[in-house]
């Protein structure tokens, strides 16, 4: 397993930039440490025993300006130059800061954030940089949407900045409604938010789309923008209005393919995009095979209570069978059901491998993905089913996934924790000392750990709690530390 790990860890640098990657191990590019969205970090020093005197660093102090969303992003290089921890804020200020100390090392403002009494509905004020960046190690560049105030009205606007100053690349930024004028059906960028995570693959970056509260109107969207020419700008949209591609993972990938889910759709009787998974080759075409999307057979009720199947991004896993592995995908729905299917046959209308009701609860945020034994477990926070009785109130619940035919989904097991956070996952190997991380976000503030295998606790602090922290949001591992991220400042954890 050690070995499959560190084969995709050096596939998803090459799937960053196209090319080698000159970063160090550890780096931090993109959401949930890389394109499956798995949130499995390898940390050899992190063991349970360690796990259970984490404590704040004294000698890192970070201040940031304006609220923060967006998980925070690390890049080791491969010289001299010190690591950076990038922070990303809604006044659309970008930080590049000293990963050891905090210090500021540069900063970049983006423009003036967008004004809530601006935009239709919401409840971020000001709207800047929502969604959690992406870094092309081989260009050393960052890339990332912003919401902008311009005399012509609200815009989202993708940069690139350079990574040694956070300087703005020639070229950028590109205004995305601009570049897609005149297309149907129109991209208003005052009806479309910005909240999922930024992808690379094949030198091209992509921007997932939702919206404001289902506000209309608006289509979920991808973009795509060329890194060699960022003049170069596709497109896919859902067919019907609606089916926002919202959720905080935004789109993986297993180098290949993209693969997005999507949320309700209005006044449509035919199924046309809405609460799906969707699998989009590299060029944004618009897929026309069975094989290439999944959606419930009761999409239709879905989409009259707001059942969103898109609250977290699709889960790319290679679940041990005998001597080989079967890929697959899960989707975890607001319906609290968890939908298990073929990544090479996606199902369409009703055809996945497997499904199981397993929360009371809608399920939200991100999920952390790692092996146990012959099985694959997938903790994220809800209200889970086959919990015991004091267990039940909103947490985390992890399930476990066994292949066979069909494949077994089951609650493997459960725990308290108030708050929103997206969990993580870290292990010493891949396999060894699995500890799942989560913050208690607009709930208890507490960074809880608790062991991959049995969910016993073996951490829950500051006593005092963290402040200034917003739901959905998740945290990082790096090869010393850990960083959570939150308004005004960015917390570092020693091991």
């Amino acid at each position: 397993m050690k070995r499959i790990l560190l084969i995709f860890l050096a596939a998803a640098a090459v799937i960053a930039g196209g090319v080698a990657v000159f970063a160090e191990p550890f780096s931090v590019l993109g959401y949930h440490g890389g394109p499956d969205r798995s949130g499995h970090f390898i940390v050899p020093n992190l063991s349970w025993n360690r796990a259970r005197s984490l404590h704040f660093d004294p000698a890192f102090h970070a201040e940031l300006s304006g609220q923060l969303y967006a998980q925070p992003l690390y890049w080791r290089p491969a010289d001299s130059r010190p690591a950076l921890i990038i922070a990303v804020t809604e006044n659309n200020v970008v930080h590049g800061l000293d990963a050891r100390t905090g210090r500021e090392v540069w900063k970049r403002q983006l423009g003036t954030p967008v004004k809530r009494e601006a935009l239709p509905c919401g409840d971020i004020a000001p709207l800047g940089v929502t969604g959690t960046p992406v870094i092309d190690a081989a260009r050393e560049t960052l890339y990332l949407d912003a919401a902008v105030s311009l005399p012509s009205g609200p815009s989202h606007l993708i940069f690139a900045l350079s990574l040694k100053d956070g300087a703005i690349l020639p070229g950028w930024p590109v205004d995305i409604q601009g570049a897609l004028a005149g297309q149907d059906p129109p991209f208003i960028a005052t009806g479309q938010n910005q909240r999922g995570a930024l992808l690379i693959v094949n030198d091209t970056v992509y921007v997932p789309f939702g919206s404001f509260f289902d506000c209309r109107p608006y289509h979920g969207t991808v973009i795509g923008v060329s890194l060699r020419d960022p003049h170069k700008v596709t497109r896919w949209s859902t067919r019907a209005a609606g089916g926002g591609v919202w959720a905080p993972g935004g789109v993986a990938s297993d180098g290949i393919s993209l693969f997005i889910a999507t949320g309700n759709t209005f006044d449509t009787t035919d199924w046309a995009d809405g609460e799906a998974i969707i699998r989009l080759p590299p060029d944004l075409q618009e897929p026309t095979d069975p094989g290439d999307y999944f959606t419930p057979a009761d999409w239709h009720d879905l989409d009259a209570q707001d059942s969103d199947l898109g609250g977290i991004a699709p889960l790319l896993i290679d679940l041990p069978d005998g001597d080989s592995l079967r890929h697959v995908v899960l989707a975890i729905g607001k319906n609290g059901k968890a939908y298990l299917l073929d990544r090479e046959h996606l199902g369409g209308i009703g055809g996945e491998l497997a499904v199981a009701q397993v929360s009371t609860h809608g399920a939200y945020a991100g999920a952390a993905v790692y092996p146990i034994a012959d099985s694959i477990y997938v903790a994220f926070p809800t209200e889970g089913i086959g919990c015991r009785q004091d267990e039940t109130q909103r947490g985390l619940i992890v399930l476990s996934i066994h292949a066979g035919n069909p494949p077994k989904l089951a609650t493997a097991w459960c725990a308290q924790m108030k708050g929103f956070g997206a969990p993580i996952v870290t292990t010493t190997d891949g396999h060894s000392n699995p500890i799942v991380w989560a913050v208690g976000a607009q709930g208890d503030g507490l960074l809880h750990a608790f062991k991959g295998d049995t969910g016993e606790v073996l951490f829950s602090g500051p006593a005092q709690g963290l402040a200034g922290l917003h739901r959905l949001q998740t945290l990082i591992a790096t090869q010393d530390r850990l960083y959570v991220g939150a308004d005004g400042t960015i917390y570092a954890f020693e091991f």
